[in-house]
């Protein structure tokens, strides 16, 4: 069943504020939270408005939410993911129910305890500035990247060469404590990263020295990326594996290229139509006569007919730009625009006085 737009969800505009979000939100957790509502869809509703929430007031997940709709953040996020990072302790202690964050969160609706595996490196991102040309015919270029990459001296451990981590005593190497109030007859629990070994689980008592016990290092990585013809500004290319390595191992993050296409000198565009204005003698317009306009292809021929006003316009079908990821291609629209002559010799002044004359 296809999601349902998380606006429509929260009942909201899509111009409203983070504090009308997190409002409505609020009252629809109030009515729908499995704690006081025991319907059989009371679940279902909830889970639904917790993850709008968690789109929606987070900036950079909700501004891909608007240009890309639920593919943006599949695409790009897992359902941990979405919940990460976004203070629900605060909504439901104001509320008075025994439910913690986003551990709870996901432990209660989304199939029990996260791993607690090695984590996902970061995603990154790189804007890719190309020319009109090149988004028509599509390439394959490389890009520099900076990114983090698992430190070969150490292999990724932050210790000393000969050396290794060793398990933190104070959270037993999970990364984490749990604290537990007891309040009357309800009681909380959060769970916070370890303070000791903040939250990686080791110690490490004697540093790489490469990486100072990061695991970790910066490095510039050439990268080929294959850019489709028919791109636009916008276009969001993803190399799943070219982001960031996390420490410690583990899976490294996606990298997310996005296209910017370079203003032409000639051609507009209007989706996948190109729109260009050519100009022509007065003369031509009122005779009637065969025009040579540019494409992207090189040149095309259009017949004008006889009495051809400014602005009018003529389609050349499939010279526009390749439709991205899709069959077909768009037109070419060409705009004739009357050149009026600024430099006469008198013969044309004479001419043009006698055709004045005739009410042309």
């Amino acid at each position: 069943m296809p999601k349902r737009d998380y606006y429509d969800v929260l009942n909201v505009q899509k111009n409203a504020s983070k504090e009308e979000i997190k409002n409505q939100y609020r009252k629809l957790a109030l009515q729908y939270h499995p704690d006081r509502n025991k319907a059989p869809d009371a679940e279902e509703k909830f889970k639904e408005i917790s993850e709008a929430y968690a789109i929606l007031s987070d900036d950079q997940k909700r501004a891909q939410y608007d240009q890309f709709g639920h593919a943006g953040i599949d695409s790009r996020y897992s359902t941990e993911d979405i919940f990460r990072g976004v203070n629900f302790d605060e909504i439901f202690r104001d509320m008075g129910f025994g439910f913690g964050g986003f551990d709870s969160i996901f432990d209660s609706f989304f199939g029990g305890r996260r791993s607690r595996g090695p984590p996902r490196g970061r995603d990154i991102e790189y804007d890719l500035e190309i020319s009109l040309e090149e988004a028509y015919a599509g390439l394959t270029t490389e890009i520099a990247v900076p990114r983090h990459e698992r430190c070969s001296d150490c292999e990724g451990s932050g210790a000393r060469r000969g050396t290794s981590p060793k398990k933190c005593s104070e959270c037993g190497g999970t990364g984490q404590v749990q604290h537990v109030q007891v309040t009357g007859f309800m009681q909380f629990s959060r769970i916070e990263p370890c303070r000791k070994c903040r939250g990686q689980g080791v110690i490490i008592e004697k540093p790489c020295d490469v990486c100072h016990g990061a695991g970790i290092v910066e490095l510039r990585r050439r990268i080929s990326v294959k850019i489709p013809p028919g791109v636009d500004t916008g276009s969001q290319l993803v190399l799943r594996g070219e982001g960031e390595a996390p420490k410690g191992g583990g899976q490294r993050g996606d990298l997310y290229v996005t296209v910017n296409v370079k203003p032409h000198n000639i051609f507009g565009r209007e989706e996948d139509d190109l729109v260009c204005h050519v100009d022509v003698p007065f003369s031509k317009a009122a005779l009637g006569g065969e025009l040579d306009v540019p494409t992207l292809d090189g040149t095309a021929r259009i017949s004008l007919p006889a009495g051809t006003q400014s602005g009018a316009v003529f389609r050349l079908r499939k010279k526009g730009m390749p439709r991205f990821r899709e069959p077909g291609r768009g037109d070419e629209l060409v705009i004739v625009r009357l050149k009026t002559p600024t430099k006469l010799t008198q013969r044309q002044r004479e001419m043009i006085r006698e055709l004045s004359k005739e009410g042309l």
